[in-house]
């Protein structure tokens, strides 16, 4: 009977944790390509239902493609051709919709990440779009696949900050943490 009761409190008290923080759609674990397309369809549905601004669902929608993308290319975590194990989250709290994701990234990978997080959250709405166009037109790929446009369209979307981190796991690999900040307000606004 403890145990039973102890499970429904920790239930409880997820459930209050993410009401208080305005989580929609909370999920761990293997990613792919139809995960990636139920949480659009899910998040698409549910700003509908909250009358949410086109302009502003496109925005949210693009980003959380974005992020999700970037999570499957840049994932150290590849298991029988799967991606691995990782951390989905959208919530909106108050004017601002935030797309949290968290996956692992090996040592090896950790500083390129991390140096072309800093470019980017140092970069002017300007120099984003000059980053934007080189990498269109370089095409460099990186040795994940990506030419790095992710992370720039993100904040050139955004015009926000990316906020991230890097929570180590044990001497080869790291929880990468990036929290994606959308405000509503701003975006509806731009619509008129």
């Amino acid at each position: 009977m403890n145990l039973t009761f102890n499970f429904i409190k920790s239930v409880s008290n997820i459930y209050d944790e993410m009401m208080e923080n305005g989580f929609s759609l909370v999920y761990l674990g293997e990613f792919s390509h139809e995960i990636t397309k139920m949480f659009t369809s899910m998040a698409e549905s549910d700003m509908e239902k909250q009358s949410e601004e086109r302009s502003v669902q496109r925005k949210v929608y693009h980003v959380m493609v974005e992020t999700l993308q970037n999570m499957n290319k840049h994932s150290d975590e590849i298991r029988d051709g799967k991606i691995g194990s990782g951390l989905f989250i959208i919530g909106k709290k108050d004017d601002t919709y935030y797309i949290i994701t968290s996956n692992k990234v090996a040592r090896k990978h950790k500083d390129d990440l991390e140096n072309s997080l800093i470019t980017v959250n140092n970069a002017s709405k300007e120099e984003l779009k000059e980053m934007y166009k080189k990498q269109i037109k370089e095409g460099k790929l990186s040795s994940k696949g990506g030419a790095g446009l992710g992370l720039i369209d993100i904040a050139r979307k955004t015009g926000e900050t990316l906020n991230y981190q890097f929570l180590q796991l044990d001497g080869e690999n790291f929880y990468f943490i990036l929290k994606v900040e959308i405000n509503a307000k701003k975006f509806a606004k731009e619509a008129y």
